[in-house]
């Protein structure tokens, strides 16, 4: 592997032709054994994670056009997206939507190739309203959202480094960072949001609409959970209805967290309510989002590569939705990093592994700038260098590139 350079009994460091690897055993304890952890995720109806959505959505749709027409990915990064709120009006028993949501599209993407006019109007807009009938019961995409477009063609000097020979360089100087495993908060928080917006979980309490968010605070043994869950107005008859239902959810997730956890933990579900002033203190919706009244989305602000927002943890702020598979190094190390660390864990047996890529624009994107491995636990100093070794030659390369290319877009990998 090149030659090796002995630092301290915590640094390696590695020098693989053009690609620097460092190994760093850190000091401290591992998240699961800390005093305090914070860990969030918001959930698929949340008005940030839908923003995500139909980014993504709209850059798969993208990129199989671009196959079928011409038989390769070309440039695009859609993920800057907005959902603008609307205005609507519940009421027990069912309000009504008074003014749509809006979906603006921006972002840059391949207009045309060989006089072939590409109508990116119709790819965004069909791709979001197949999104939202797919994953919302009562929100209806043509009465309830309206679409505006505004992608454009790419900057040149982006573009061009799809038509260099050779092969296509990193679009960006960006960050992808993962660990892994998760704690047990963290799978509890993630396992609770998705337990609630379950197939199973709507058929037996239909009135819980989808926007979910889950934001724990351990402290110790302790689980302070609290969840904002919206309701569904055409299912609540009034305040005393209304506090039923949310008690009857309460009961569901606790019994939920039991069986999945030891932690003590403590459900507030819609902390915000006041029911002694009505309907107005009661969350509810008419379809089931709060981007219908007032609570806005972006793309890039919900959650992180491994679906949590894990406050104690190594993280970057460069989100995956909207980037395009092929060179946007955004999305691709953060997918990378996620599965070098998942693998590197489970070969070595310590405690806790960090994977951070860093690229260097227009560097071929198998050679990043650097790699760095961050570990907890105790393993033999050759061992690990002969697992991270061996996994990053198995990751990092054009096939393995090409593998998580096609799981991306055929959307069978969770990016967030």
């Amino acid at each position: 592997m090149g030659y090796y350079i002995f630092f301290e009994s915590y640094l390696y460091l590695f020098l693989l032709s053009s690609l620097v690897l460092t190994i760093t055993k850190l000091k401290g304890e591992p998240v699961e054994d800390q005093l305090v952890e914070i860990v969030e995720r918001k959930g698929k109806g949340h008005p940030d994670y839908l923003a995500d959505s139909l980014a993504e959505n709209f850059s798969r749709e993208l990129c199989k056009f671009y196959l079928r027409h011409f038989g390769r990915i070309m440039h695009h990064n859609v993920d800057k997206l907005e959902v603008v709120a609307g205005r609507s009006e519940p009421k027990f028993g069912g309000g009504k939507i008074l003014q749509k949501i809006l979906v603006f599209f921006s972002g840059r993407a391949t207009t045309s190739i060989d006089n072939l006019h590409i109508e990116l109007e119709k790819i965004a807009t069909s791709s979001a309203k197949a999104f939202i009938s797919k994953n919302f019961r009562f929100l209806d995409p043509e009465e309830h959202v309206r679409y505006v477009v505004e992608t454009k063609g790419g900057a040149g000097n982006l573009t061009d480094l799809y038509r260099r020979k050779g092969v296509i360089g990193a679009n960006d100087t960006s960050v992808g960072v993962s660990y892994y495993p998760l704690t047990q908060t963290e799978e509890l928080i993630y396992g609770v949001e998705r337990f609630i917006n379950s197939n199973k979980f709507k058929e037996e309490f239909p009135f819980s609409g989808e926007d979910v968010k889950v934001m724990g605070v351990r402290i110790g043994k302790r689980l302070e959970l609290i969840i904002a869950c919206s309701f569904i107005d055409k299912f609540v008859r009034s305040v005393s209805d209304y506090l039923r239902k949310k008690a009857e959810i309460v009961e569901a997730i606790q019994r939920f967290v039991e069986q999945k956890s030891e932690l003590k933990a403590n459900i507030s579900l819609n902390a915000a309510d006041r029911p002694e002033r009505g309907i107005d203190g009661c969350y509810l919706t008419v379809t089931g989002t709060s981007a219908e009244n007032g609570d806005d989305g972006a793309a890039g602000r919900g959650n992180r590569v491994n679906g949590l927002i894990p406050v104690n943890r190594f993280i970057c702020i460069e989100s995956t939705a909207g980037k395009n598979p092929v060179n946007h190094v955004g999305k691709i190390y953060n997918v990378l990093a996620k599965l070098m660390a998942k693998e590197i864990y489970e070969k070595s047996g310590v405690k806790e592994v960090y994977v951070r890529l860093v690229s260097k624009i227009g560097q071929r994107i198998d050679r990043p700038l650097l790699i760095n491995v961050s570990f907890i636990g105790k393993i033999d100093e050759k061992e690990m260098r002969n697992i991270v070794g061996k996994v990053v030659e198995s990751k990092l390369n054009l096939d393995f590139l090409g593998k998580i290319q096609k799981i991306i877009i055929n959307g069978q990998f969770e990016l967030f």
